[in-house]
């Protein structure tokens, strides 16, 4: 690997931390770009080439995925959950949910709820897809 090549992962993977420990604030494009050191519209590139997804949906997988959690393991209601990790609009979470995981937060809460399996096991069964497979 080129050492440019290193240096452009180091960028796409210093700005997918942000996205890692920052899920829950607002972010975009041009922000993101910003902690990669490079224009918008070469992050959406690089990103995508990088990790296969564009960083939207990159965002939402985890944001997804953080909610499986709290859906699975606290009392919270689901708009309390949406709003907690990130989104602005509980439809909005929803068919987001619905589209990464197959199921409404609502009938993933109940199903999961039902089953004492180990908690390592849950994680990988339940974990979300990197796309729309």
């Amino acid at each position: 690997m080129s050492r440019t090549a290193e240096e452009s992962n180091r960028r796409m993977l210093r700005a997918r931390d942000a996205m890692d420990r920052a899920y829950a604030q607002p972010l975009d494009v041009p922000a993101l770009a910003r902690i990669a050191h490079v224009s918008p519209a070469h992050f959406a590139r690089t990103f995508r080439a990088t990790f296969g997804e564009t960083p939207h949906r990159y965002l939402q997988r985890r944001r997804v995925e953080r909610a499986m959690f709290l859906l699975r393991e606290t009392d919270r209601s689901v708009t309390d959950i949406c709003f907690a990790v990130g989104f602005g609009s509980p439809g909005t979470f929803s068919r987001t949910f619905r589209d990464i995981v197959g199921r409404s937060p609502r009938t993933y809460r109940r199903q999961t709820a039902t089953i004492a399996v180990p908690t390592c096991f849950t994680k990988a069964w339940t974990r979300p897809r990197a796309s729309g497979d």
